[in-house]
């Protein structure tokens, strides 16, 4: 467990960091990064691992004194097996994943597919961020003028900043993708990425800071 963030308005805690680890043969390990949001108005879970992290993931959050009933908002950042193999751990949530937006069995309409992002609360912002699949979405979380960004797998890792394949090759959509990483990088302080330790974007990734 890695408190990324604090503050009086928001922490930010990484409840097990993902992986990915290649086998000669050409397949990997890989497990996607489990993030924890507090605020004073409500408590976000971005990615819940995969189906094996059951038991792992209930004990990090009694750990962090959050009980399974205490989630409001659940966000699967996209819809691969390594960040939503627990979504049915919280059934009273509501459930943010991808571009799918529901309430128990009860779906409604946003418009992520015309770029528009998604308010929670005032410090927590779902952005669409397409590219490793058509319908990623990132979290930002915004503290003043601290922002950090949980990112799924828009960012492999921080490596994939220097080797742009490790990102690339698992791409649907890289023109999108690389638009979308250099809007992350440019307004981000920190950035979580899918399967790696959370860091500082250098000054050297962007030039300035957009507004959401």
């Amino acid at each position: 467990m890695n408190k990324v963030y604090e503050s009086d308005q928001v922490t930010v805690t990484v409840l097990k960091e993902g992986y990915c680890t290649l086998e000669e043969d050409g397949s990997f390990h890989a497990d996607g990064t489990i993030t924890l949001v507090e605020t004073s108005q409500c408590k976000v879970l971005v990615d819940t691992g995969g189906p094996w992290d059951r038991q792992y993931l209930i004990n990090a959050l009694t750990k962090a004194g959050v009980g399974v009933d205490d989630i409001s908002h659940v966000i699967g950042t996209h819809g691969h097996s390594d960040h939503i193999g627990n979504l049915n751990l919280f059934p009273g949530a509501t459930h943010i994943v991808g571009w799918d937006i529901c309430c128990g069995d009860l779906y409604t309409s946003h418009s992520f597919s015309e770029g528009n992002p998604y308010q929670i609360s005032s410090e927590l912002v779902v952005m669409p961020t397409p590219g490793h699949t058509h319908s990623d979405v990132s979290l930002v979380v915004k503290d003043g003028p601290k922002v950090v960004v949980i990112a799924g797998d828009l960012f492999e890792s921080e490596a994939d900043l220097s080797d742009p394949s490790l990102w690339r090759d698992c791409s649907e959509d890289p023109p999108s993708q690389e638009k979308n990483r250099t809007l992350v990088l440019k307004m981000a302080d920190i950035i979580v990425p899918g399967h790696g330790p959370p860091f500082h974007v250098k000054e050297s990734h962007r030039h300035s800071k957009p507004d959401l």
